[in-house]
Formats: structure tokens, C-alpha cells, sequence
């Protein structure tokens, strides 16, 4: 009941500093018609046809009743029948050429948009993906997108051929009788003072309703995927989950009706208000009439035009409301597309060749800092915590960074910054183990070599240069990385494993799975490598998963690796598998590897042992041991328990 408390509330907000349909606004959203101009002349020309079409149809009436008609003049009602039938199956016939073409332009519009979305997304830096739901960028790619097709193919279009239909009525209208246009035209201010007061409350519930799907979309994103559901399955929580949907499907519904209650009250009392202006002219035409001084065929065509006028009038009311919520999905579209780029290639950015493979860190200083600039404007959730900049595993601000050297279960990791002063050199073809207390800083380090993230202070150098200067590509392309959480897309086997080289070829394929002892379990599966994995990889095992990993990074055959050695849950079996396999991926190559396992930190050139986003021990396995340090009760407390065959953790 909390969360429906919570939406009830959102609705009875008023929303400030609304963004205003600015003219930059509309350049901006005509130039995505721009490509499609031909399309849209050919859209104005039916306008104009139709509408040239549809003035006909009056003066025909008033020919019948006030001279075909009282003439007797047979021949000449037989063709203004045929006119009356030839006029409607000539329009019908241009308006479905129109629907063709606006549907041409509608859909080529939503192709370009989503693919600028997309394309933006994907240049986006990790720092953004952490802070944004999934769920509200699904709501940005399809529910915004597709409002937003709606004001190019829709809104614009019906604007143009309103005024069109308006200018030639009127113009009519005054040859046919001046007075009685003017007696007609006397609600129009009727007609804007509604407009403007329901446009601004339907462009607001337009707005609210938007955030309401990006909401639940983004519920559901986070409860239905496979992760989602399994969490929510083993800690009971189907009913609370049920009803935290509730309230936001609830609010959605709410909104929904809303606006489908202001708008049918619009146009109720637009349709009495055109009801009356033409009761008004019945009446004064009457009489007109009867003294003689209009005929009947000219106040039946007059009313015609009349009823002409005021539904294209009524839509022109409506308009700055439709394109006003049209404009809203724009913004948000806009918004996505004109998010700043964090990690991006500068202007004098070098594409990497003959690579040997140094790494260097120089006094690196990192933050998760939180920079709202780059990010989505939040969708109001309430009965939630604000995110905080303090680094949760880290040590907190005022701890010493270099005291003494306790179990890894006693260390407090909170800290602000997540890595502070970090140093290192990696020779080309050295490994270099990373171990720590949990939270120390290791995965932020293996997250800056591949640059998902710039460091806050200091510079990481790949023989040499800044990889700030570096371009993304050619940097992306000489490392490979493989995480402690592997994903695998829902698909093949081979899809998986071709992903780290597109063009391999089947013995490629096969000759790195063999080299990460992966080959035979996928040869014995009923499909073999066209075998799909299902949801994250859920189909296979912890190993299974890992070794598909291992074999992705061979195929791609990187000149450094970067390794989160995830063996600690495996079973031994595996390990062993594992462990072999990556005797042969790191084979000549420059490898940083956060170490769960004392056979791997053995093997390590240099081991950088982590503390709270420092490094306080460097050196050799020996060496270390030597020092009685931090890494000594590590090794005691972890890594040989590790070794034994012990769990990890107590």
C-alpha cells in the first residue's frame, strides 16, 4: 500500500521548469523529415487534391437544388450523380496513396531515431549503464520513439492539411457571403481559449505518462529476466513484487484515464460549441431565405462548408495539444541522443600497431563519482534511497590506508575513493596477479586497462602512451577480458564464440575451444555448436560457462589479457580444466589477473597485493612471504585454504 500511497502522490504533483516547445525544437524535429522530402511533397499534393475534391461536393448540392433540379434538366442530374460517386472513389483512392507514403515516412523516421538512440547507447561508458535502468532506456527505444514518429507522420501532416482545408473554406465561404463567414467565425475564440487550457493539462499528463511506463518497464526488465526471477523465487517475494507492479501499472491506468477524460471533454464541448455556430447560421440563413435574398441551394452549400470549416478548425485547437505531447517524446529522445560521451577518442587519438604489450599505472586515483550531466533525468521513485558517491567497498575516508595488515573479514573496505595512488609496471609478456580483501580495488584496476572507465588522477600507459590517446578500437582490439560473471547472449554456442571474431571460421572456432578443453563437452551436446544456451548462459554451468569464456578471448588471440580468475566456486574438476586452459592463453602474453588461487599468484612475475584501493605490497611469492605482511595472512587464511580444498570463506 506504501507504493500505491507513493503513485497517488505522484499524481496529485504539479511538475515545474517543464521544457517549452522552443523553434530550435521543431528544427530539430523537422530535419529528421528532411530525408524524406520527396515522400512528403507527394503527401502535400494529396492534401491538396482532397481537399480541392472536397469543396466540390457543396456547390454541386447547391447546382441540384437550385437549377438542375427546378429545370427539370435530366442529362445534367445524371452527371452531377456520377460527381457525387466519382468524387468520393477519386478521394478514397488518393487517401490510401497518402496512408502509403505516410507510413513510409512514419516508420523510416522511427528507424533513424531508434538508430541514433542505439548508436549513442553504445559509445555510452560504463559509468552511465551502472546508474541507468535497463528498463527506462527500453521505454526511450520504443514507447518515446514511436510518439515521437507520430508528430513527423501524424501531427505535422495533419497541421498542413487542416490549414489547407481552412484557407480554401474560408476563401469560399466570403465569395459565396461575407456576412454570414463572420457569423460563423464568432466561436473561434471559443475554440482557442479551450485549446489552450486543456493543451497544457494533456501535455503534462502525456509527460507523467511516459515516466509511468519508463517505470514499469523498467520493473519489469529487473523481476522477469532470469536473474530477477530467481531471486525473487528463493527469497519468497512473488506477492510484494506482484504489488509494487500493481502500483505502478495502477498509476499508468490512472494517467490513462485522466487523459482520456480531458480529452473527450475537449471535444464534447468543441462539438456543442460547432453545434451551435451552426444552429446560428441555420437560423440567420433562414431567414436570409426566406426574404429572398439567399436561395436554398446557397445555404445548404454554406452549411456544408460550414461543417467543413469548424472540423478542421477544431483539430487546429487541438493541435498545439498533440504536437505539444508529440514534442514530449522528442525530448526525451533528445535527451538520450544528447548525452555527453565520457570515454570517447580525442582528436590526436593513435591507432595502436606492433604492440609490446608494457602496462603502467602512475599514481592512478579513481572515484565512482556520479555526474548527473551524463546521465538520464530520473524518474521519481519513491520509497527508495538516493545513490551515493561513497565507494561501498572500499575503506572509509578516515581509515589508514597503510596500517597494519589484519584478516580480510575484519578490514572495513568503505572508502570515497576507490583507488588512490596506484603504480605498477607490467613488462611485456609478465603476469601480474592482483590479490586483496574483497573490495580492495581489484576489479576497478582491471576495469581501467580496457578504459570502461578514465581514471579520476594520474595515467595508464600502454607502451608508453596515454590510453587517453589511444584509439577505443584499435585499444579494444588488443585486449581481452574475461569476468567473473561470464554472459552468454540467448543464442548459439557459435554466435557466443564467433562474438570476439566475426569472420572465424569453423576450425578457428574449434581449435580455440580445444585449447580451453570446451571442445568435447559442446561436441557430445545433440546440436553441438549450434546448441543455444538459453538466458545468460543458464543451460551450462558454472565451468562450462567459464571455459566457452576462455575460448572467446583465444579466438580473439589479444595481445594483453585481463583476467578475473573465477575458479573459487568451481569444482575441481573444472578448476583443473580451467586452470590448464589458462596456462595456454597466457602463454606470451601481457596478463593482469586478479588471483583466487595460490597455484596462479605462484606463477606471477609480480604480485600486487591490494588494501583498500592501495597497493601496500609488491614482489614475488617468496619475497612476499618474507615480509610477513598482508599478504602472508592472505595465504594463510585464504589462498591455502583455497588450496587445500576449503571453502573460501569461513
Amino acid at each position: 500500500m506504501y507504493h500505491m500511497r507513493g503513485f497517488h502522490r505522484m499524481i496529485a504533483e504539479d511538475e515545474n521548469a517543464k521544457k517549452k516547445v522552443t523553434w530550435a525544437l521543431v528544427g530539430r524535429v523537422l530535419s529528421y523529415a528532411r530525408p524524406y522530402a520527396r515522400s512528403i511533397l507527394v503527401v502535400l499534393l494529396c492534401i491538396l487534391a482532397t481537399t480541392g475534391l472536397s469543396l466540390v461536393t457543396p456547390l454541386i448540392l447547391r447546382d441540384l437544388i437550385d437549377r438542375t433540379l427546378p429545370q427539370k434538366d435530366v442529362l445534367r442530374l445524371n452527371w452531377l450523380a456520377a460527381a457525387l460517386i466519382g468524387i468520393p472513389l477519386v478521394r478514397s483512392a488518393i487517401r490510401i496513396l497518402q496512408a502509403k507514403v505516410n507510413a513510409t515516412i512514419g516508420t523510416g523516421v522511427i528507424f533513424d531515431l531508434r538508430m541514433k538512440v542505439y548508436s549513442h547507447l553504445q559509445r555510452m561508458s560504463l559509468r552511465f549503464f551502472t546508474h541507468t535502468k535497463t528498463g527506462e532506456l527500453m521505454s526511450r527505444l520504443n514507447n518515446d520513439v514511436r510518439g515521437a514518429q507520430t508528430a513527423v507522420s501524424d501531427t505535422i501532416i495533419e497541421i498542413v492539411r487542416n490549414v489547407v482545408t481552412v484557407v480554401a473554406t474560408l476563401s469560399i465561404m466570403i465569395a459565396l457571403e461575407w456576412r454570414l463567414t463572420l457569423l460563423g467565425l464568432a466561436v473561434l475564440p471559443v475554440f482557442v481559449f479551450l485549446g489552450r487550457r486543456v493543451g497544457r493539462k494533456l501535455r503534462d499528463l502525456a509527460r507523467k505518462s511516459m515516466e509511468g511506463w519508463a517505470q514499469m518497464n523498467a520493473m519489469m526488465n529487473e523481476t522477469l529476466n532470469i536473474s530477477g526471477a530467481l531471486l525473487v523465487k528463493l527469497f519468497g517475494r512473488g506477492n510484494t513484487e506482484t504489488e509494487r507492479f500493481r502500483g505502478r501499472a495502477s498509476y499508468v491506468r490512472e494517467i490513462g484515464i485522466r487523459q482520456a477524460v480531458t480529452g473527450s471533454k475537449f471535444m464534447v464541448t468543441i462539438g456543442l460549441v460547432s453545434a451551435v455556430g451552426t444552429a446560428v447560421i441555420y437560423l440567420v440563413g433562414g431567414h436570409l431565405v426566406i426574404r429572398e435574398i439567399f436561395t436554398v441551394g446557397t445555404i445548404v452549400a454554406f452549411a456544408a462548408y460550414l461543417t467543413q470549416l469548424y472540423d478542421p478548425l477544431r483539430a487546429l485547437t487541438n493541435a498545439p495539444v498533440a504536437f505539444a505531447q508529440s514534442m514530449v517524446s522528442f525530448e526525451r529522445v533528445f535527451e538520450v541522443v544528447d548525452l555527453p560521451l565520457e570515454i570517447q577518442d580525442g582528436p590526436d587519438a593513435v591507432v595502436l600497431s606492433g604492440l609490446q604489450g608494457r602496462v603502467e599505472f602512475r599514481d592512478v586515483v579513481f572515484r565512482y563519482g556520479r555526474d548527473d550531466q551524463q546521465l538520464l533525468s530520473e524518474v521519481k521513485r519513491y520509497g527508495r534511497g538516493q545513490s551515493a558517491d561513497m565507494t561501498l567497498s572500499g575503506r572509509s575516508p578516515g581509515g589508514a590506508p597503510n596500517g597494519p595488515a589484519e584478516p580480510p573479514a575484519r578490514t572495513s573496505q568503505a572508502r570515497e575513493n576507490a583507488l588512490d595512488g596506484i603504480s605498477f609496471a607490467i613488462e611485456p609478456g609478465q603476469l601480474a596477479a592482483l590479490v586483496g580483501p574483497s573490495g580492495a580495488g581489484k576489479t576497478t584496476v582491471s576495469y581501467l586497462l580496457p578504459r570502461l572507465y578514465d581514471p579520476s588522477g594520474g595515467a595508464i600507459l600502454l607502451d608508453g602512451t596515454d590510453l587517453r590517446r589511444i584509439s577505443l578500437e584499435s585499444l579494444t582490439a588488443q585486449i581481452g577480458m574475461v569476468t567473473q560473471e561470464v554472459y552468454l547472449f540467448h543464442d548459439t554456442l557459435r554466435t557466443n564464440l564467433s562474438y570476439a571474431r566475426l569472420n572465424a571460421t569453423q576450425g578457428q572456432i574449434e581449435a580455440a575451444c580445444r585449447a580451453a578443453h570446451i571442445h568435447d563437452f559442446i561436441s557430445e551436446l545433440p546440436d553441438g555448436y549450434d546448441t543455444v544456451v538459453g538466458e545468460r548462459g543458464y543451460r551450462l554451468s558454472g565451468g562450462e560457462k567459464q571455459r566457452v569464456a576462455l575460448a572467446r578471448v583465444i579466438l580473439k588471440d589479444p595481445r594483453i589479457l585481463v583476467l578475473d580468475e573465477a575458479t573459487s566456486h568451481l569444482d575441481s574438476q573444472s578448476e583443473v580444466l580451467i586452470q590448464d586452459a589458462l596456462k595456454t592463453v597466457m602463454r606470451g602474453r601481457t596478463s593482469l589477473v586478479i588471483a583466487h588461487r595460490l597455484s596462479t599468484i605462484q606463477a606471477a612475475d609480480l604480485i600486487l597485493v591490494m588494501d583498500a584501493g592501495r597497493i601496500v605490497e609488491r614482489g614475488t611469492h617468496e619475497e612476499l612471504l618474507r615480509a610477513g605482511g598482508l599478504y602472508t595472512g592472505l595465504v594463510r587464511t585464504q589462498f591455502e585454504r583455497t588450496a587445500s580444498g576449503a571453502p573460501d570463506r569461513p
